[in-house]
């Protein structure tokens, strides 16, 4: 059978990907400026004689062809950038780029992906369809390299039926995989605000526009638009995360600069809420006797499973590593630029276990000391091969 191939294909070349992991982690490479790790995608495709084109700079697309290959298309996803984080683990496939980690795992999806490409290559003459496999850019960094992979055609010609991408979790232990049909993710937007007034002497605050004070108020007052504007059942978040202003104990400040994100679940909820927030910004500001300029940069929006793609990429799971070991997955405000490719396709974003609390394997993404148990990319390459095989809308 397909599924005890594509397992006993994982399982042998597991070693083999592992060291793949290590050369990605040991040379990651930031958001569109991922070169050489693009060019190492580029040789392992042609040294398994698969073709691919290249898209947004950095991006990899690629095609295998299994039986009557317009019959069922299916894309696989993952992302190739790191971030800027000073890695402090000591193992020996360290990151040699300095200030530069693969601290979300990114080495490793680029890692599973390329190893499901093997196993379905190596099979293609035992499933049907066509599996396009995407290898992009700049997840970790606006506007998202997977809206300049869509504008650029990643997903024309063939234009898949649906798009699965899995992530790691070290929240998850290893061997588990997990799902969630619908909302997955949220959007995130930037905020930035600059608050400008007559500065002066801080022993005379009648001849001034108090910044700090306004800004206090308006840090505040912003929280009242999720409190007492969103549905209760739609998850929100609007944080202010930086303040700068001043530089002493005597002087009231002409400017003060205010930095944070909003996320959402729902998209209309969205862009009702940057209305409110331009409104209450610049009102209270204005009524305080200040100026105000007000930007909202427009990030990644909702990351949307479709439902029944979703459902059944779950049972197809269920039945290549069983039902226990198949949880789902909770809803986050964290964000996913996979969330662009959901809102043209149907889309199944999934988590793939990594953690092992007995090798001290626990630590969160985005964080220096981040790692996984790396049986999990057997299971990784494996899990994405199989969906690639057989998922169908």
């Amino acid at each position: 059978m397909l599924r005890e191939t594509i397992q006993q294909l994982a399982g042998k070349y597991a070693d083999e990907f592992i060291q793949v992991r290590h050369h990605l982690h040991a040379h990651p490479e930031l958001s569109y400026k991922e070169y050489q790790t693009s060019a190492f995608v580029q040789e392992r495709l042609s040294a398994l004689n698969i073709p691919f084109t290249v898209k947004a700079e950095t991006g990899v697309v690629a095609l295998i062809e299994g039986r009557n290959p317009s019959s069922r298309i299916i894309a696989l996803r993952a992302d190739m950038d790191a971030l800027p984080i000073t890695e402090e683990n000591t193992v020996s496939y360290a990151s040699k780029n300095p200030g530069v980690m693969h601290a979300c795992g990114h080495d490793v999806h680029t890692t599973c992906l390329l190893g499901a490409a093997k196993i379905l290559q190596e099979t293609k003459g035992s499933w049907e369809g066509t599996v396009k496999l995407i290898f992009q850019p700049g997840e970790e960094k606006n506007p998202g390299g997977a809206s300049l992979m869509i504008k650029d055609g990643a997903l024309d010609n063939p234009r898949p039926q649906g798009i699965i991408a899995l992530h790691v979790n070290p929240q998850l232990d290893v061997g588990k995989l997990s799902f969630r049909p619908g909302m997955v993710m949220a959007s995130a937007d930037e905020i930035y605000i600059t608050i400008k007034g007559k500065g002066g002497h801080a022993a005379s605050p009648h001849l001034t526009a108090d910044t700090i004070l306004i800004a206090s108020h308006l840090v505040v007052s912003l929280q009242q638009i999720i409190s007492r504007n969103r549905n209760p059942f739609d998850p929100s978040v609007l944080s202010i995360c930086a303040i700068e202003g001043g530089h002493t104990t005597n002087v009231i400040p002409s400017e003060v600069k205010l930095m944070g994100t909003f996320r959402a679940m729902n998209e209309e909820w969205r862009f009702k809420a940057h209305e409110l927030i331009r409104k209450e910004a610049t009102e209270l500001v204005h009524s305080m006797g200040g100026e105000i300029d007000l930007h909202i940069d427009v990030g990644y929006p909702v990351v949307y499973n479709q439902e029944t793609f979703t459902k059944k990429n779950r049972r197809l799971a269920e039945e290549f590593i069983g039902a226990d070991s198949v949880e789902t997955t909770e809803m986050r405000m964290g964000a996913e630029d996979f969330a662009y490719y959901t809102h043209v396709i149907p889309g199944c974003f999934f988590r793939l276990g990594v953690r092992n609390e007995a090798l001290g394997l626990t630590s969160g993404v985005h964080t220096p000391t981040f790692n996984i148990d790396e049986s999990a990319i057997g299971m990784g390459m494996g899990i994405m091969a199989w969906l690639g095989a057989t998922a169908v809308l």
